[in-house]
């Protein structure tokens, strides 16, 4: 089953089974975000990114940028000393810059979501990075952070 497809499916189930009022592709993007599944929340937004041709477009490209850099920092997490995954707290702190500029024109509220709060978390995720000198990663899975939605 190719990606495209696997997201798909997934989204179909969320479609059955989400009260939401909002996109299943938005709401699934948080339920996957908040279980520490950052790709999956990258992959199942950028469903919806790609569709998109409103205005809307710049604010899940923000989302989707943040996702990345938490996927960065959760690979970073498992595998310090690799290679590659050992050098992603910088990639992480230029996609917070990334999707901050996307997402700040949204401020601060918009489709249900804390904008200003997500800026918020994000700079301070940014500014422990930047204060250990990219040495350090802030993330763990005991503090990984959640998004929520604020309702319809």
């Amino acid at each position: 089953m190719s990606k495209h497809d696997r997201v798909a499916a997934f989204v179909e189930s969320l479609a059955a089974s989400s009260g939401s009022a909002h996109h299943p592709c938005y709401a699934g993007y948080f339920e996957c975000f908040n279980a520490r599944d950052y790709y999956e929340a990258h992959d199942v937004l950028e469903h919806l990114w790609l569709g998109c041709t409103d205005s809307n477009r710049p604010f899940y490209q923000g989302l989707i940028q943040i996702a990345g850099a938490f996927v960065h920092l959760k690979k970073q997490h498992a595998r310090p000393s690799h290679p590659v995954d050992g050098r992603r707290l910088p990639p992480a702190d230029r996609l917070f810059a990334l999707g901050m500029r996307n997402i700040a024109p949204f401020a601060p509220l918009h489709l249900s979501l804390d904008v200003a709060g997500v800026l918020s978390l994000c700079a301070d995720w940014r500014a422990r990075l930047s204060d250990s000198g990219f040495r350090e990663n802030p993330w763990s899975p005991a503090n990984a952070p959640r998004l929520s939605l604020a309702g319809p």
